[in-house]
């Protein structure tokens, strides 16, 4: 049986460190749910129907990395996040102003730089190879992304989360 030709993740010809905003999602080593626990949140005062996530200590530590993103590269900034039991998804934006750094970041370093980080804080393989990217078109796409996020716990207790099928 012939070998599959891995499909790149990445669009041919496009500039990853322009100005636009990015959603991201990064998969952990076979699918493990090593990052966190969904469950229900049944505290006084809560939301109802949002779920409170659980991080484990690898789940901790990548929190403090994404809130570290948003001071490694300036004109880099992560909007919003969720960790999941087994993946990750990010929106991030870049806006640089007064044109663009001789070494522009681009949204393939920034998370090489990421998911390297966090795997030797870990001290253990935490990813899968690569990770997937949505160049996020207009607004209307962002609040979808959005909201995608925000919903994705709720979705994961219920049965239909679907990683990064939108």
């Amino acid at each position: 049986m012939p070998l599959k030709t891995r499909k790149p993740n990445r669009l041919p010809d496009y500039d990853y460190s322009q100005n636009g905003a990015y959603f991201i999602t990064i998969c952990t080593k076979d699918s493990k749910s090593t990052l966190s626990q969904i469950a229900e949140d049944t505290s006084v005062g809560a939301t109802c129907g949002r779920p409170k996530i659980i991080l484990t200590k690898i789940g901790e530590i990548i929190e403090d990395e994404i809130k570290r993103l948003n001071t490694v590269y300036c004109g880099v900034k992560v909007d919003n996040y969720v960790v999941m039991p087994n993946h990750i998804h990010l929106i991030i934006s870049i806006n640089i102003e007064n044109g663009r750094p001789q070494v522009a970041p681009t949204i393939s370093r920034a998370i090489q730089q990421f998911k390297g980080k966090v795997t030797k804080t870990a001290k253990q393989p935490v990813w899968q190879k690569g990770f997937h990217d949505h160049v996020i078109r207009d607004e209307e796409d962002y609040l979808t992304r959005w909201q995608y996020i925000d919903e994705n716990p709720r979705k994961w207790l219920i049965g239909k989360d679907e990683y990064y099928s939108l």
